[in-house]
């Protein structure tokens, strides 16, 4: 009985472990999509507007393109990480 209490006491630490390591990954990934998004193409396009990228500015550039490649990049990004993540604390689908 002891010991199945320890087994517990010790899967509840690693789940906790796991999930908490996923949720910092999501909160990276949502803080990167924010700043490109937002800041780049919105809050601080002034600034970026003196930049040329392909015959236009780069504000502009984030606005239209630059943010929904980085979106694509952090979605294979936080599959791979995810993959890397489930092998680490043993809840791979192989």
């Amino acid at each position: 009985m002891a010991e199945e209490t320890t087994n517990i006491a010790r899967a509840s630490e690693t789940d906790k472990g796991y999930w908490a390591a996923n949720v910092r990954m999501i909160l990276i990934s949502l803080v990167i999509w924010a700043l490109v998004s937002f800041g780049f193409g919105i809050i601080l396009r002034p600034l970026l507007s003196g930049i040329e990228v392909g015959g236009t500015d780069l504000g502009f550039w984030f606005a239209q393109q630059g943010s929904i490649l980085v979106f694509l990049a952090l979605i294979f990004f936080y599959a791979w990480r995810m993959n890397k993540l489930d092998k680490q604390y043993g809840v791979d689908e192989e």
